[in-house]
């Protein structure tokens, strides 16, 4: 016991911000249960209220948020605490935002469902701590049918929009969903 104690940081306040309540509430108590002073909030003015009023150590934010961008209250975290450790959680996420995270000052970028342990290990971890390279990666065509399937989610399935926004023609795009997804 002695060692864990040790271990942990002196400031175990932890910001919570996201806006599926019902997950909110479940990583709120998990995380209270490893020891963190959670504070919760549901949107990202509420979120980066929360962050100059409280200035917490370390905060989990989730990208996307009802009234905007969870990255803007990771701006707000660190102004408000510099040295603040930010983990972004996000079902929608892509090499773009993730940049953007880091570059505003989050430590890492992990995809949701994320579980508690995984949160905690990202929140704790030094920066010696960089997990292996995975023993399979995604093969680049299944990135890219990855990639076409999540905009495609995004613009609630509409064809005409999804090649839109992918800069692709329609008929192309529709060949593209009409197969199966490529092996890894």
């Amino acid at each position: 016991m002695a060692d864990d104690e040790a271990d942990r940081p002196a400031d175990r306040s932890l910001l919570l911000v996201d806006d599926d309540a019902l997950w909110l509430a479940r990583l709120a108590r998990a995380m209270e249960r490893r020891g963190f002073d959670v504070v919760q909030a549901e949107n990202a003015a509420e979120g980066a209220m929360q962050a100059r009023a409280q200035a917490p150590a370390h905060a989990v934010v989730d990208l996307r948020l009802g009234d905007g961008s969870g990255l803007d209250v990771v701006q707000a975290l660190r102004a408000a605490r510099p040295d603040c450790r930010v983990v972004v959680l996000t079902g929608y996420g892509n090499i773009a935002t993730a940049v953007a995270a880091v570059k505003l000052g989050a430590i890492d970028y992990l995809a949701k469902p994320a579980d508690a342990d995984d949160i905690v290990a990202a929140l704790t971890a030094d920066g010696a701590d960089r997990p292996p390279p995975p023993e399979r990666p995604m093969s680049a065509d299944r990135v890219r049918w990855e990639h076409i399937q999540r905009v495609y989610e995004l613009c609630d399935r509409n064809v005409s929009e999804t090649a839109r926004r992918l800069n692709m023609h329609r008929r192309t795009l529709q060949r593209i969903l009409a197969k199966h997804s490529p092996r890894e």
